[in-house]
């Protein structure tokens, strides 16, 4: 539970998943979810990806599955959580259709890419261009792993150069590159470039540096739940050594206003 201080934020997590939570179906993984959110006081959540733990390269059977599951889960909470449609580039046409369903066609706002494919490919460009003119940030997952990356593992470095070729694009690099101290500075040159802040150990300085860097607004709280706890990723906000101003803005405010297109345009509106 929070404490008073701490109660005055608002919270939305940018980066959550059904794997890892209790539940026999979509739905009841979901309410375990928000249930787990509401004790810590987060008020709304990004979610992709299904129940089936991560395959790294998805056939479209297999991501279409997914993002089913995400579907259906998402369709009992309305307004209180949000899909990105997850896919596979490496399957071009198969993900095109994938997003125009599940985003232009459905209720998702967003695009999530995991490490079928290193990002800096120009596989990504179609998917890339018609995420944007959908509205739809794409969140990339991206590490540096000193044992080595998996082979289609996309690096902060790779994601600089996907956003030097797309400077309209909104992008989201997740986990900050899992070494963040080389990743936040990798994406510093491009402001269209979020850095979600979850996934690893809540270790000191990791938000002040990302606050030095690349200023108060490029900066997303995500939890990575179910592979990561609430506590542990608010841990890192509230315990920054940053005005309550800084706080506010990467505990909610910035992704309110990076999704504020594509709500606009889909006519989403929150109380």
């Amino acid at each position: 539970m929070r404490d008073e201080k701490t109660m005055k934020f608002e919270i939305w997590d940018v980066h959550t998943h059904l794997i890892g939570i209790p539940g026999d179906t979509p739905e009841a993984r979901l309410g375990n979810l928000l249930e787990c959110a509401d004790r810590m006081g987060i008020s709304r959540v990004c979610l992709f990806m299904g129940m089936q733990e991560k395959g790294f390269e998805p056939s479209p059977a297999e991501f279409r599955r997914d993002n089913d599951e995400a579907l259906r889960a998402l369709q009992h909470f309305p307004g209180r959580a949000f899909g990105f449609v997850y896919l596979n580039p490496k399957h071009t046409q198969a993900s095109l259709d994938e997003l125009n369903r599940c985003v232009r066609d459905g209720p998702m706002v967003g695009v999530k890419l995991l490490a079928a494919e290193h990002c800096n490919q120009p596989t990504l460009d179609p998917i890339i261009e018609l995420a944007m003119e959908l509205k739809a940030p794409v969140l990339q997952h991206t590490w540096l792993k000193i044992t080595g990356n998996l082979p289609g593992e996309s690096t902060p470095m790779e994601m600089a150069e996907l956003a030097a070729r797309y400077p309209q694009a909104t992008l989201i690099c997740s986990h900050s590159g899992g070494d963040w101290e080389r990743g936040l500075r990798a994406i510093r040159p491009h402001p269209h470039v979020y850095a979600d802040l979850c996934g690893g150990d809540p270790t000191s300085g990791y938000t002040e540096m990302a606050v030095r860097e690349l200023g108060t607004e490029r900066l997303l709280f995500g939890s990575d739940v179910g592979g990561r706890g609430f506590a542990s990723q608010l841990g890192k906000i509230f315990g920054a050594d940053v005005p309550d101003s800084a706080k506010q803005l990467i505990l909610s405010e910035n992704l309110k206003r990076l999704l504020q297109p594509i709500f606009l345009r889909k006519g989403i509106k929150l109380p």
